[in-house]
């Protein structure tokens, strides 16, 4: 009974982890990376090692975050964002949350160009930094999917054959 609830947990963390890839409260993942390694650990690391292969979901983990932050401020950075259209696109996306699926995908342009136009008052320049942190955040969160499906990749693989 034991093993088929810590398999419960595994599939929670796993799928609370490819949602938090896509709704930024919940940190993906880490989740994923949690529940694979708890998933190795049930069956004593005898189909899945540390080496190498929860080791490469490790990096892949790492990697994620990486790659979060830095599509992010690329974007932001390449049509000239403040640090108040920064801080705006982060405020949006908390607020967004409230506003389930069409929050996530305005909050972080309004935030951004409020932001900016606060700081620098031209309404055009904010409409592009807002699209331009936007369309990072997008790509961002397009790069998180593909590791996290790495991820699963290499642990299913690794777990079946």
């Amino acid at each position: 009974m034991t093993t088929v609830l810590l398999w419960l947990l595994v599939v929670v963390l796993v799928v609370a982890g490819i949602a938090g890839v896509v709704f930024p409260a919940l940190p993906g993942p880490p989740f994923v990376f949690v529940g694979l390694v708890l998933a190795a650990w049930i069956d004593d690391f005898q189909r899945v090692s540390l080496f190498p292969t929860l080791t490469i979901i490790g990096v892949l983990t790492a990697l994620t975050v990486v790659v979060d932050f830095v599509a992010t401020a690329l974007g932001a950075k390449r049509v000239g964002a403040s640090g108040k259209a920064v801080w705006g696109a982060a405020i949006g996306t908390v607020v967004g949350l409230f506003f389930g699926l069409p929050g996530l995908v305005f909050g972080p342009f309004a935030g951004a160009a409020v932001g900016q136009f606060l700081s620098h008052g031209d309404l055009l320049h904010a409409g592009r930094v807002g699209l331009g942190t936007w369309l990072g955040i997008l790509v961002g969160a397009a790069l998180k999917v593909a590791l996290v499906c790495t991820m699963i990749g290499v642990f299913v693989t690794a777990y079946f054959v």
